[in-house]
């Protein structure tokens, strides 16, 4: 069993995904920390210091390198399935599982540590709001290609895990 986790930043993927793993006996990934591993840097220092499209491939050649694995939870960074053909790519090698949020809750889940994500921490209030909601609304096309599509705004995390779980037991 293969599964990819994608969805927004703030969206429970990097939370969730352990206890996933943990919960139906696979390994983990998380594409981000896989990529700092290599790099020996932060991914905001990746960005910074070799530029977005030197991420981008990384990110790729990482992604590529996971699918290519057996039996395996794999949370994705937020921007991974907009570049390449990498959802589907994504969508052949695993089940994907698009954690799903609207604007107003990616907001109070992420304005209260936005500080720690380089792409919003000079944002705050109506300008945070305006930037998830463009953002998401760009990402979204790539997003709802995916198998399951959990609708996990109402729900806690063992309701999001037992929804999975309902995909993964087909």
């Amino acid at each position: 069993m293969k599964i990819s986790l994608i969805g927004y930043m703030g969206s429970g993927k990097s939370t969730l995904g352990p206890q996933l793993a943990v919960l139906s006996g696979l390994d983990y990934y998380d594409l981000d920390a896989e990529i700092e591993k290599h790099t020996g840097y932060t991914i905001t220092e990746t960005i910074f210091n070799k530029g977005e499209l030197y991420f981008r491939k990384l990110e790729r050649e990482k992604l590529l390198e996971i699918l290519a694995k057996d039996n395996f939870v794999l949370s994705t960074g937020g921007g991974t399935p907009c570049y390449y053909d990498n959802m589907d790519l994504i969508n052949k090698s695993s089940l994907s599982v698009y954690l799903q949020y609207n604007v107003k809750d990616l907001f109070e889940r992420l304005k209260v540590n936005s500080q720690k994500r380089p792409l919003i921490a000079h944002l705050e209030g109506e300008a945070l709001l305006e930037y998830i909601g463009k953002h998401l609304f760009e990402r979204s096309v790539y997003y709802e290609k995916a198998t399951a599509v959990i609708s996990a705004g109402k729900l806690s995390q063992p309701e999001i895990l037992k929804e999975i779980k309902k995909y993964t037991d087909e």
